[in-house]
Parts: C-alpha cells; sequence; structure tokens
C-alpha cells in the first residue's frame, strides 16, 4: 500500500480516511514545496544551486549548498547540449544586488560554467574579487581587463581593475532564470 500511496502521489491517511495530513505549509507559513526530481526527469539536469566560499588570492573556490529551493536548479538538456556544456562543471547562483541591472536582478538565479574561465570583452563572469564572490562583465581597456557593472549609475556601480591575485575569474555565467518580463 506505501508503494501505491507514493506512486500517486497520497499517503496512506487520505487512501484509508480521506484525510489529509497537515503539510509543511500549514506547519510553517510561508513554507515552499520542493519536488525533488531525478537527472533524467522531464528532460532537465539538476545542477548544485549554491553559495560560493571565497578567499582572497585563492584560486579555487568551495561551494555550500544553498537549500532554499532544493538545493538544485534544472537546466534544460537541449540547452547544455547546444551551449557544448559539461554538467559536472556547472552551478547555479541567485544574483545579489541591483549592480547588473538591467541585464540581471536582484533574486534572478545565474548558472556559471566553472570550466570556462578564459576572459572575453563584454561577456558575464563570476569573480573571486578580493574573497567576495561578485557577478560582472569584463571590459577590455587599455590593455587591461575591467569588471564593470550594467547599472547606468557608473558613480554608484563605478569600474574595477581585474587584475593578478585580487580578481580571479571562478566562471562564465551561461544562463539566467529571471521572474522579469
Amino acid at each position: 500500500m506505501t508503494r501505491l500511496c507514493e506512486v500517486l502521489g497520497i499517503t496512506p491517511r487520505w487512501l484509508l480516511y480521506g484525510e489529509a495530513e497537515r503539510t509543511t505549509a500549514d506547519l510553517l507559513p510561508g513554507a515552499m514545496p520542493v519536488h525533488v526530481t531525478g537527472p533524467d526527469d522531464d528532460g532537465h539536469i539538476q545542477i548544485p544551486m549554491v553559495t560560493l566560499r571565497l578567499q582572497a588570492g585563492v584560486t579555487g573556490f568551495q561551494t555550500e549548498t544553498d537549500r532554499r529551493d532544493g538545493g538544485t536548479f534544472g537546466v534544460r538538456k537541449r540547452v547544455i547540449a547546444q551551449k557544448n556544456l559539461s554538467p559536472d562543471k556547472l552551478v547555479a547562483i541567485p544574483v545579489q544586488g541591483e549592480s547588473m541591472e538591467p541585464a540581471l536582478y536582484d533574486g534572478d538565479i545565474v548558472v556559471i560554467d566553472t570550466a570556462d574561465k578564459r576572459p572575453v570583452d563584454g561577456v558575464v563572469f563570476a569573480v573571486n574579487y578580493e574573497g567576495e564572490a561578485i557577478v560582472k562583465r569584463l571590459s577590455r581597456d587599455a590593455g587591461d581587463w575591467w569588471l564593470t557593472s550594467d547599472n547606468i549609475d557608473q558613480r554608484k556601480y563605478h569600474r574595477k581593475i581585474c587584475r593578478g591575485e585580487a580578481c580571479i575569474i571562478v566562471g562564465r555565467v551561461v544562463l539566467r532564470e529571471t521572474l522579469r518580463v
């Protein structure tokens, strides 16, 4: 009976008595349901949703699972194939702040290809800047690489030089999810 309930997505209590058990949302107002899917479900591959843990001057990085949405983010297999990406080199992080508006908004999710660290003019990257995880556009000017913001308020979001151990590329931003239209 338990297996039947799992397949049907119902509880034994509902099957036997027609009574629903209290859900997490009932017990914790504001809680959101998490649906766990396998790597082959509905054409998506689940990649880790993480917080980047960085240290100034250190090339490598560590990740901590971001459990807000179940710890994973679904990326369509078709997109992975079209962009020739390796799923084991992808991580997803939430965008924080307004510096990249209107391209990226606070709360958007970006997927980072940690295998692609080669700087490209005009492309958005996740960067370890003095030990802080930031998402910025790289630009080449006068022989130097610069971290630039898309926000038009350049006094508040001025460009920063990207050089040496103070600025280490974590990976290229290859995809975003936004609730903005």
